[in-house]
C-alpha cells in the first residue's frame, strides 16, 4: 500500500519505490504492478508476444529498489535545533504555502545579487523560505537563521544534528569571507529536485543561466555559432538592461514583476537548449525546452507588457525552431503563429525587423519542405486563431504602392496571406530603414520561394511530356501561381532570383563594412554563394558545362562548411542548400571524370580533379553525419561515394542514380538534371514511395524501443505541457 511518502511496503516492511528502476531511469509513469506495465509492454513488442500470462516475472527484469526515507525532520529535533530564532520558525509555518504554487513565488520574491532574478527566486522557494529571509541570506547576512535540511541522513537524527552542525560552521565562514549568493546556490542545488511544485526541469537547470556557469556559456556558445550566426537576432537583456529599457526612475531588478521574469528566462533558455541541440544534447536540449515552455506559462499570467513582447516573441519562435529540428511539424506552426500574434503588436524597431526577417528564412524552408502546397500543412486554426490583419489602409511611400505591399512588421505579421509562411513580395528587402542584415536574409527567402515555385513548374511539365498524369496531379496549380511568383512576374527586373541573390550580397558587404568589428557573416556567405552557383547559366557556347566562377563558389560552400561544422544547424533550408551544392560537385567530378584520358585531360585538370574529390568526400561525410540525426521526413539526398574499383567505359564516376532522393521537388531537380523526362518523373515517385517505406521502419524501430525510446517517452510526457501552454494562449487570443 503505498504510505504519505510515496512509497510502497514489502510483507517484510522494506520501504520499496513506488516506480520500478527502469521507469525511474526513463521518467516514465509507473502503475507499480509486478510486472509493471511499460515493462510488460516492452517484454511483449520485443518477443512479439500478445499475452505475458504463465511468464515467470525474473523475465521483465523489472525491480524496484528500496527506497530511502523522506520527509520532515522529526519534531523533537526540529524544535531543539531551530527554537533559536523567531524568524526560522516563521519560515518552517510558511513553508507549505510556498511550495504549493511556484508561479506566485516567483512573483513576490525579489532578491538581490544576481543578473538572473528567476534563479534566485527559484531557490528561494525551493529551500521554503519566506522574502525577507531570502534576501539576507543572498546578502552574505544571516545565513545561520534558516538551514536547509539534508534527506540522505534524516533516517537518523543524531546524524542529521551534526550535519545541519556542520553546515552552521560553514555558512558562517562563507558570510565572513563574503562568499553570499554563490556558497546558498551551491548548497541549495540538491535540495531543489525533492520540493514538490517547482517543474524539475527548471530546477535542475536554472544554474545554466548564470552568466559565470562554464556549462550554460558553452551551450549558448553553440547557439551563437549556428543558429543564431545566420539570424543575429535580438540578444536577451540581463535584468541591468532590462530596467534600463524600461525607462522608469528607481527601477531595480529587484523590482521586476515575476511575469517579466519569467518571460527573460524563458528565452535565455530557449537559446542554450537549442545550442544542446546543436551539441547532439538531445535529452537535455529537450529538458531546457521543457523549461522554455514552464517559463512561458508563467509569463503569461498577466498581460504582456510591451518592453518584454519582443522577448516573449522571440522565445516562442526558437520554441517552434526546436519543434522544427525535432521534425514536430504541428507544434511548429503552432508556436510560428504565437510568435507572429505578438509581432502583429509590436512597433517597428531594428529588433522586430531582425526577428520577422529570422521567421522568413525558416519560413522559406518550411516552404521548401511542403512543395509550397499549403494543404500539406497542419491545420493550426482551430487551436490558435489566425492573426486580426492590422494593415494600414494607405500605403507609407512610392515604394510600397509600386509593389503593393506593407512593409511595417506589424503589416507583415497579420497578413492572411502569411498564415502558413511569409511569401509574396520581400517586404523587409523592400523597407529601406529595415537592417541591412535582415533586407539581406529577406531577399535570400524570397529567391528560394521562387526556385521552389519553378521546379513545381519545371516537373509538371516534365510530368506532362512523360505522360505521367499521377505525377502531375500531385503538383496543384496554386503551387506554380503563387504570391511570390505572381509578385516576380509583376516586377521581373528587381525581384527575380538573380538580382535578389545579387542585391542581398550587396547589403551582407555594406553591413560587414559598417559593423564595429567588421564581423563577417560566414553563413550568409555561404548562402549566397550556394545560390549563386545555382542561378549563374552555362557557358556561352551551351554545352552545359560549369563555368569557373560557379566552380569557385561550390567549393568555397563546401569549404566553408567543413571549415564549421555547426552552419549545417542553421534553421532554414542551409542544410539542403548545402547538399545540392554536394550533389553538383558529383555531376562536375562525373564530367572531369568522362574527359579523363582524352587530349582536354591535363596535369591542370587532374589537380582539378583532385581538389574537387577531396573538397566532395569531406563535405559528404558531414553531410552523411548530419542526415542521421535528422526525422526521415526532414533528410535531404543521401548522396552516394565513388566506388572502390573504377567504372566501367561510359560509367559515371559516381552513380547518382543510386541517390537516396529528398522529397523536395526543388531539391530533386539537381539530381535528375541529367535525366530524360521519363526518366526524371520515374525517379521522382520512386523518391516518394522510398521515403514512405523508411518513415514506416523508423516508425516500427521506435515502437520496438530499438531507437531512442527513452527520448520518446521524454518527449510525449512533456508534449503535455506544451499543449497546455498552446491550450492557454489559445483561449488568450479568442478572449
Amino acid at each position: 500500500m503505498p504510505n504519505g511518502g510515496g512509497m510502497v511496503k514489502s510483507t517484510s516492511s522494506v520501504a520499496l519505490c513506488a516506480s520500478c528502476d527502469r521507469c525511474r531511469a526513463r521518467k516514465t509513469k509507473c502503475d507499480g504492478a509486478r510486472p509493471c506495465g511499460n515493462c510488460a509492454s516492452k517484454y511483449m513488442k520485443k518477443n512479439k508476444l500478445t499475452s505475458i500470462e504463465g511468464i515467470d516475472l525474473s523475465e521483465f527484469d523489472c525491480i524496484y529498489s528500496p527506497a530511502k526515507r523522506r520527509g520532515p525532520i522529526p519534531r523533537g529535533a526540529s524544535s531543539r535545533k531551530f527554537s533559536q530564532s523567531n524568524m526560522s520558525q516563521q519560515s518552517m509555518q510558511e513553508q507549505p504555502s510556498q511550495n504549493a504554487e511556484w508561479p506566485s513565488a516567483m512573483q513576490q520574491m525579489r532578491p538581490s545579487g544576481s543578473n538572473h532574478q528567476l534563479q534566485s527566486n527559484l531557490f528561494a522557494q525551493v529551500m521554503g523560505q519566506p522574502q525577507q529571509q531570502k534576501n539576507a541570506n543572498f546578502n552574505g547576512q544571516n545565513m545561520m537563521s534558516n538551514i536547509p535540511n539534508n534527506p540522505d541522513d534524516l533516517q537518523q537524527q543524531i546524524n542529521m544534528l551534526q550535519q545541519l552542525q556542520q553546515q552552521q560552521q560553514q555558512q558562517q565562514q562563507q558570510s565572513m569571507n563574503g562568499m553570499g549568493f554563490g556558497g546558498g546556490m551551491k548548497q541549495a542545488e540538491p535540495q531543489q529536485q525533492q520540493q514538490p511544485g517547482v517543474p524539475n526541469t527548471i530546477t535542475n537547470h536554472t544554474h545554466l543561466l548564470e552568466p559565470t556557469d562554464a556549462e550554460g556559456g558553452r551551450l549558448h556558445a553553440y547557439y551563437k555559432l549556428s543558429i543564431d550566426e545566420l539570424f543575429r537576432l535580438p540578444p536577451t537583456p540581463t535584468d541591468d538592461e532590462y530596467c534600463t529599457r524600461l525607462n522608469t526612475p528607481g527601477m531595480t531588478p529587484q523590482m521586476i514583476p515575476g511575469s517579466q521574469l519569467a518571460a527573460l528566462s524563458a528565452s535565455r533558455f530557449a537559446e542554450i537548449a537549442l545550442g544542446a541541440l546543436v551539441h547532439g544534447e538531445v535529452s537535455l536540449g529537450m529538458e531546457l525546452c521543457n523549461a522554455v515552455v514552464h517559463c512561458l506559462r508563467e509569463s503569461v499570467q498577466e498581460a504582456v507588457q510591451p518592453p518584454t513582447m519582443i522577448i516573449v516573441s522571440k522565445a516562442y519562435f526558437l520554441l517552434a525552431v526546436f519543434r522544427a529540428f525535432r521534425g514536430d511539424m504541428l507544434r511548429y506552426f503552432k508556436y510560428r503563429r504565437v510568435s507572429m500574434t505578438y509581432l502583429s503588436k509590436i512597433e517597428d524597431t531594428a529588433e522586430t525587423a531582425a526577428l520577422l526577417s529570422a521567421i522568413t528564412y525558416q519560413d522559406s524552408w518550411a516552404y521548401m519542405v511542403h512543395n509550397g502546397n499549403e494543404r500539406l500543412v497542419p491545420s493550426v486554426d482551430d487551436s490558435i486563431p489566425q492573426i486580426a490583419p492590422v494593415m494600414r489602409q494607405s500605403y507609407a511611400n512610392q515604394t510600397e504602392l509600386k509593389f503593393d505591399v506593407r512593409t511595417d512588421a506589424a503589416s507583415i505579421a497579420s497578413n492572411p496571406q502569411n498564415k502558413s509562411w511569409v511569401q509574396g513580395a520581400p517586404a523587409l528587402y523592400l523597407n529601406n530603414e529595415a537592417p541591412l542584415n535582415a533586407r539581406s536574409l529577406d531577399a535570400l527567402a524570397c529567391s528560394i520561394r521562387t526556385c521552389c515555385d519553378q521546379a513545381n513548374q519545371r516537373f509538371a511539365t516534365i510530368a506532362k511530356e512523360a505522360g505521367n498524369a499521377s505525377v502531375g496531379d500531385m503538383i496543384p496549380l496554386d503551387t506554380i501561381n503563387t504570391a511570390t511568383t505572381n509578385a516576380v512576374q509583376s516586377h521581373e527586373n528587381e525581384l527575380c532570383s538573380r538580382n535578389m541573390v545579387l542585391s542581398a550580397y550587396t547589403l551582407m558587404q555594406q553591413d560587414e563594412n559598417t559593423s564595429k568589428n567588421k564581423r563577417v557573416n560566414e553563413g550568409q556567405q555561404l548562402v549566397i554563394s550556394a545560390m549563386d552557383a545555382f542561378l549563374e547559366n552555362s557557358d556561352e557556347d551551351g554545352n552545359g558545362g560549369f563555368s569557373d566562377s560557379q566552380i569557385q563558389s561550390l567549393l568555397s560552400v563546401c569549404n566553408i562548411t567543413v571549415e564549421n561544422p555547426h552552419l549545417l544547424h542553421h534553421a532554414g533550408p542551409t542544410y539542403h542548400i548545402v547538399t545540392n551544392a554536394a550533389i553538383l560537385l558529383c555531376h562536375l567530378l562525373n564530367g572531369m571524370y568522362s574527359m579523363k584520358g582524352t587530349e582536354n585531360f591535363g596535369a591542370m585538370e587532374l589537380t582539378m580533379f583532385e581538389e574537387v574529390l577531396d573538397t566532395f568526400t569531406a563535405a559528404r561525410k558531414l553531410l552523411t553525419i548530419h542526415r542521421r540525426k535528422l526525422p526521415v521526413k526532414l533528410r535531404c539526398h543521401g548522396i552516394p561515394r565513388p566506388g572502390l574499383d573504377p567504372p566501367a567505359e561510359g560509367q559515371p564516376f559516381i552513380d547518382l542514380g543510386n541517390t537516396l532522393l529528398c522529397p523536395c521537388r526543388g531539391c530533386q531537380g539537381f539530381v535528375l538534371m541529367a535525366c530524360s523526362p521519363v526518366v526524371a518523373a520515374e525517379r521522382a515517385q520512386e523518391a516518394r514511395a522510398r521515403m514512405a517505406e523508411e518513415s514506416a521502419q523508423e516508425q516500427e524501430a521506435l515502437e520496438l524501443g530499438e531507437i531512442d525510446r527513452e527520448l520518446d517517452i521524454m518527449g510525449e510526457e512533456f508534449n503535455v505541457d506544451d499543449d497546455a501552454l498552446l491550450n492557454m494562449i489559445s483561449g488568450m487570443i479568442t478572449n
